[in-house]
């Protein structure tokens, strides 16, 4: 028996959001992935002075509002050939970290986790442990987890006087100096934070946790450890989230984190704590050139896949028969004409994790390697932002001068905490003539292109079971939310 149904508006994601499956046999066969709000931020920037970009991007999301600041700034240094002092990149570094390893714990405990306290999970042993543990309100874990969230963005304060909408992130640096007793306060910030890390999420020490390496190696680790992430992985492992949520295996990375090298110069994206690339069977180097925008499906005027150097935006406010395909307001970004994921899997499939390439390798792109990436990618973070606290240097510049000139095209790109955020910017007499922004969700719930090759999660939700009174399917809403989709940062 075949059917359609379609899920939406869904709840716990950031912004609006539609998903259309076609049903066989007790199977999804076909999806859509529509974004149902238009905003128009690109159009928005259009004819602004592009110092105003600073303050507008940041709007986009209340969520990820640092990583739009991040690059725009980085567009910025880029039409400028600016480069930071060492102090403004550490303190960029840390303002971004923060706000990336807010959304991945956000994104276990708030928004995935309460699934798992359903009453159709009820003859399931780990169920009455999750429900009062992670119940939507009422879970006691957001009695320990918003507390720790509040007190971990004390770091963003110090460092960018607040959070969200800073104007701290600048082409040149941050605007925020740091003396030496900040130094300390922000050091006991991160021992805060590793503590209860440590204690509520791990259950261990945060390098004992990045030491694995084998999918064997992780469940016996969590075997009774009594924290939040062992919690997980049995739940994982009884419902087989290993086997569900696999899209095209193709893995997409700006870079996170660039680095100096040895000769003290800043990386220009050559050398990050997470590398830049791409991994499709393999790691290959990434060429910002491959990338594209495809609106064959979407509610946008547009006759062939562009560059977004030369992209635009065009909605078809009246008309939408001229379009009879389309059914979102998202374009389809390609890598090479490849349907693309990023996120934190994607991150650290590019880096060469062990772990993470183990769990690919054994299953490919899966509901549980994404939740596993993200949680550990915070086990591997907190130490680098223990070092980059320490070598910040008081009385040193945190912000080099710098003027735009009157013609420019530049790109900034930055891994925001769900993957590849790029912001493509044109100057002409002074004024922005063009920005083109691809948001992570962007990439990953994309519509179908002209050669009608579905997007990463319409990928992934093929073969997902759906019972025939399922209106809502349980696998479905682990997918999607294994994505940790921000609706609002996919159309501008």
């Amino acid at each position: 028996m075949s059917r359609r149904l379609t899920i939406g508006p869904f709840n716990r994601v950031e912004g609006d959001l539609e998903v259309t499956l076609d049903i066989a046999d007790g199977r999804v066969v076909s999806a859509q992935v529509c974004s149902s709000l238009y905003r128009g931020f690109e159009q928005l920037l259009v004819g602004k002075h592009p110092f105003d970009a600073l303050v507008i991007v940041p709007r986009i999301c209340g969520i990820c509002s640092l990583s739009q600041s991040a690059a725009a700034a980085a567009a910025l240094a880029d039409a400028t050939g600016l480069q930071m002092p060492e102090n403004g990149r550490l303190a960029s570094q840390l303002i971004l970290a923060c706000e990336n390893l807010a959304d991945h714990l956000t994104h276990f405990y708030l928004f995935f986790m309460p699934d798992f306290a359903r009453p159709a999970y009820g003859g399931h042993a780990w169920h009455a442990q999750a429900e009062r543990r992670f119940k939507a309100e009422v879970g006691e874990a957001l009695r320990d987890v918003l507390p720790a969230r509040a007190d971990w963005l004390r770091l963003v304060g110090y460092l960018a006087g607040k959070w969200p909408h800073s104007l701290a992130l600048q082409p040149g640096g941050t605007t925020r100096a740091i003396t030496a007793t900040e130094k300390v306060r922000l050091l006991t910030v991160l021992r805060e934070f590793r503590a209860f890390l440590s204690g509520s999420v791990f259950g261990d020490a945060l390098e004992n946790v990045s030491a694995l390496r084998t999918a064997d190696e992780l469940f016996a680790w969590a075997q009774g450890r009594p924290a939040d992430f062992p919690r997980f992985l049995e739940i994982a492992g009884d419902l087989g989230l290993e086997r569900i949520g696999r899209a095209s295996d193709t893995f997409l990375s700006y870079g996170a984190y660039a680095q100096h090298d040895h000769a003290g110069q800043q990386g220009n994206g050559h050398r990050h704590l997470f590398a830049r690339g791409v991994w499709c069977s393999g790691p290959q180097a990434f060429d910002e050139a491959l990338i594209s925008e495809d609106v064959a499906h979407a509610w946008l005027f547009g006759e062939q896949p562009l560059h977004p150097r030369r992209g635009e935006t065009r909605p078809l406010l009246a008309g939408f028969a001229d379009q009879p395909d389309a059914y979102t307001w998202c374009k389809a970004p390609r890598y090479g004409a490849r349907v693309a994921e990023t996120g934190a899997l994607a991150r650290q499939m590019v880096a060469g994790q062990p772990l993470l390439r183990a769990l690919v390798a054994a299953n490919g792109g899966s509901v549980l390697a994404r939740v596993v990436a993200r949680l550990l990618e915070i086990a591997l973070v907190v130490p680098a932002m223990e070092g980059w606290v320490r070598a910040l240097t008081p009385g040193q510049p945190f912000c080099n001068q710098w003027q735009l000139p009157d013609q420019a095209s530049a790109v900034g790109l930055v891994e925001a905490a769900r993957g590849a955020l790029g912001h493509w910017l044109r100057v002409e007499r002074g004024k922005i003539a063009s920005y083109q922004i691809i948001a992570p969700t962007t990439w990953n719930f994309s519509p179908r292109d002209a050669t009608g090759a579905p997007g990463a999660l319409e990928q992934a939700l093929v073969g997902l079971p759906v019972g025939d009174g399922e209106s809502v399917p349980l696998a479905v809403q682990h997918v999607v939310r294994s994505f940790d989709p921000c609706m609002v940062c996919t159309v501008h």
